[in-house]
């Protein structure tokens, strides 16, 4: 999945088009559900110390209108979800197949959900998981949006990524020089609307709830795949994603967390959902799987 820094990817430092206001084709100036709740609460008593909150535009996510939805279309059909309101429990979101039958039928949403942060916790800096995502870039190379790689630690390998359907001349890479770029580059690629899926790696930094919960209000903004790659020290940390995730055993999958789903539990994901003759990746934790075993995968 990685190469060396020879590397033929499309590679630019935090500028383009992630800071272009006029890129994103789903912003709607008119669909502020702030807005649209001024004539109901106008001439109503309302607390002095609750106007900062009702002018926020994120006290309503969620309150929509469904025809502003963005749409997806998938080679599997159309997935379209409205979202509940943003106090709600039940949310739902345009989804994209996984590519894993197994892991599909225990999501809630039936598959990757769109719009919210994924978190996937691992030992490996996220490498070997980065085999889950697949099956969905490849789907999404059908788009034309970039799909971004914030802070990789390796350069993703550009024949592996064809071998498996995945355009290259898509792929943006941003490397970020701190922290705070970090975080800021992963917002913007969120909110631009100009990605259609969005890999960043955290690393084992530690991050405030209010941090994170930027990214995923970034992520509501868009029909975008937003995935957050962090170490399993993470597991422990309260985290506003609506899915997250745990690799700490061979093709299994440990949902530690989903809105509105089962949690706590382990999905084995079994070879007859690899694509035949073609390139897999998957978590090997330290000695966890024998060397006969890992060459004969």
């Amino acid at each position: 999945m990685y190469q060396d820094s020879g590397s033929t990817l499309h590679s630019n430092p935090l500028k383009n088009p992630l800071n272009n206001p006029h890129s994103n084709p789903h912003s709607n100036p008119h669909s502020n559900p702030v807005n649209h709740l001024s004539g109901r609460l106008a001439g109503r008593d309302i607390p002095e110390s609750l106007h900062g909150i009702i002018s926020r535009r994120d006290t309503w996510l969620g309150y929509g209108n469904r025809a502003c939805d963005p749409a997806i279309d998938t080679t599997q059909g159309k997935h379209q979800h409205s979202d509940g309101a943003a106090n709600n429990d039940i949310h739902y979101h345009q989804r994209i197949p996984t590519g894993f039958g197994a892991l599909d039928a225990r999501l809630c949403e039936q598959g990757w959900p769109l719009g919210t942060c994924i978190e996937v916790l691992s030992d490996a800096s996220g490498m070997g998981a980065m085999g889950l995502f697949l099956p969905a870039m490849e789907e999404l190379s059908q788009q034309e949006r970039w799909q971004a790689f914030i802070a990789p630690p390796y350069t993703p390998y550009a024949p592996l990524l064809s071998a498996r359907g995945v355009d290259t001349q898509k792929v943006l890479l941003v490397h970020p020089r701190e922290r705070e770029e970090l975080l800021w580059s992963t917002e913007q690629a969120l909110r631009s609307g100009t990605c259609s899926v969005v890999f960043s790696w955290l690393g084992n930094g530690e991050y405030r709830y209010a941090e994170l919960r930027r990214l995923q209000l970034a992520a509501a903004r868009g029909n975008t795949l937003a995935v957050l790659f962090r170490s399993q020290e993470a597991a422990h940390q309260h985290a506003p994603a609506a899915l997250r995730l745990q690799m700490s055993a061979y093709r299994q999958v440990h949902i530690l967390k989903q809105r509105s789903g089962l949690q706590g539990i382990d999905v084995y994901l079994p070879p007859e959902d690899d694509v035949p003759h073609q390139p897999q990746l998957w978590e090997l934790p330290k000695d966890a799987v024998p060397p006969a075993s890992r060459a004969a995968s």
